[in-house]
């Protein structure tokens, strides 16, 4: 069965080659980096360095006919998730555009993508980090992260035009999607964006280096306190869990968050602890309400 099924690949790839006379010097760099012409901005910076991903060596140069399953088996156990990730997406183009007669590893047979468990950064941890933050910029960075919960790229892109003083919102388009996202902002979040400047980026440094060293910056501080398991993304795990708990609409957390699907809105905010109120607290609150409208 083995033979037979690998025969009529191999008669499948003749017929393959004679229609698309390029398919046979037609190589898996070729594929990655015509992949990653297609993005851009965030996006586009993101599948330039996965694809310099060592584990994708083996086959960068391997003509894609000549593909097996054995090659990719071999790229996925030397990588790690984002190999696999970056892998799929990465084949599916090829098939997509017809550059594959079949799939090189059927659907069924991709090891399951596992990723790290995220957590939210807790309301000690916050104050713990911003009491020993004496850098101005930064402590204002971190203070509005954990009010607004931007994604980090977002917050530090803000400049004092996105800024409705009228309404209290902040307004700008995602990097990473291009949803556009209007966050209202209370008054401890209206102090912090008091001391920011009046002209240029609200963040004049921040806004001027990469993302990992933002991040880098955030991990230092954290290791200087001992805390573990968090990055600057966790401000926005933390935001979707006070929002679920305090009762916010799905649809309003979803918005703010940016997030174009239910699930993920719903996965940022899963682990939040809602303790479900009294059901006769809740009657008498209403009645209670009730009776005062009557009297007004």
């Amino acid at each position: 069965a083995n033979k037979l099924a690998l025969h009529s690949r191999q008669v499948g790839a003749i017929y393959f080659k004679v229609g698309d006379p390029a398919a046979t010097t037609r190589t898996w760099q070729y594929v990655l980096e015509e992949l990653a012409r297609t993005k851009c901005g965030s996006n586009g910076a993101r599948w330039r360095t996965a694809i310099k991903d060592r584990a994708f060596d083996s086959i960068r140069s391997r003509p894609l006919l000549e593909t097996t399953a054995e090659d990719f088996l071999k790229v996925l156990n030397k990588g790690t998730v984002s190999t696999n990730v970056f892998l799929r997406r990465v084949h599916n183009f090829a098939l997509d555009l017809a550059w594959l007669p079949v799939a090189v590893l059927p659907k069924r047979q991709w090891p399951q993508v596992r990723h790290k468990e995220h957590r939210a950064i807790t309301l000690k941890e916050h104050q713990q980090i911003l009491a020993r933050e004496f850098n101005p910029e930064r402590k204002a960075f971190y203070e509005l992260l954990w009010h607004v919960g931007a994604s980090q790229g977002d917050l530090a892109a803000l400049v004092p035009s996105d800024l409705d003083w009228t309404e209290r919102t902040i307004s700008f388009s995602r990097k990473k999607t291009g949803t556009p996202v209007v966050i209202r902002f209370g008054e401890e979040g209206a102090k912090v964006l008091r001391t920011l400047p009046q002209e240029g980026p609200l963040f004049p440094y921040l806004c001027s280096v990469r993302a990992s060293d933002r991040a880098t910056e955030f991990k230092q501080r954290c290791n200087g306190l001992k805390i573990e398991g968090i990055t600057l993304h966790s401000y926005r795990y933390a935001w979707a869990e006070r929002a679920k708990v305090c009762g916010l609409p799905e649809r309003f957390a979803q918005q703010a968050l940016g997030h174009n699907s239910k699930a993920i809105a719903r996965a940022y905010s899963r682990k939040a602890e809602v303790k479900v109120p009294a059901l006769e607290d809740l009657e008498r609150e209403a009645e209670k309400k009730i009776v005062e409208m009557k009297a007004a």
